[in-house]
């Protein structure tokens, strides 16, 4: 088992990989929101707990426990908070997960095609980086646009504009818009 934990801001996250804590029971029951996604028993385990600093080791807003697939290196967890506006974006395997971190409430589930890679923030949007998928959502947690791509992509944001290259084709176009708007 491995554990992570990070705080930004007021925002403490903690991350369990490969086996469940000892304390899964309690983690569980003392959160305000928990959710299992279990669901895949090949895959491997991940729990993450996203809590207010000062709440202590065990009192969460939200402990969501999971198995994932894939999980071998370039296929790891990603959890993004936007602070202004409340909301979590959890990324692990194919499941994509958003939460209301004020409301204590998830907004939705999603699938990234083949695999999750990394959330990114780029001002107001937030974009998701996926083995076959890149798509934008706002930071209250809309999607607002997805596109296909396939390896070796890769792309960047410079005022406004998202330049995303796929196999040596490059296009640019409103990183709100996505590439089918204006």
């Amino acid at each position: 088992m491995s554990s992570v934990r990070v705080q930004v801001g007021n925002d403490v996250v903690q991350l369990w990989r490969g086996e469940a804590p000892a304390s899964l029971e309690l983690l569980l029951t003392a959160a305000e929101l928990s959710e299992r996604f279990d669901d895949d028993s090949e895959g491997e385990f991940l729990a993450v707990s996203i809590s207010e600093n000062g709440a202590g080791s065990v009192f969460s807003l939200l402990f969501v426990t999971q198995r994932y697939q894939p999980s071998e290196a370039g296929f790891d967890p990603g959890v993004l908070i936007v602070p202004e506006t409340g909301v979590a974006f959890i990324g692990a395997g194919t499941r994509l997960l958003a939460y209301d971190l004020h409301g204590v409430s998830r907004l939705w589930e999603d699938a990234a095609d083949v695999g999750f890679w990394w959330w990114d923030r780029e001002g107001d949007i937030i974009l998701m980086a996926a083995e076959l998928e890149l798509a934008a959502y706002t930071t209250a947690g809309h999607k607002l646009w997805s596109t296909f791509v396939e390896p070796p992509w890769f792309y960047y944001v410079a005022e406004s504009t998202l330049h995303l290259n796929v196999m040596d084709f490059e296009t640019k176009f409103s990183v709100q818009a996505g590439p089918g708007g204006s």
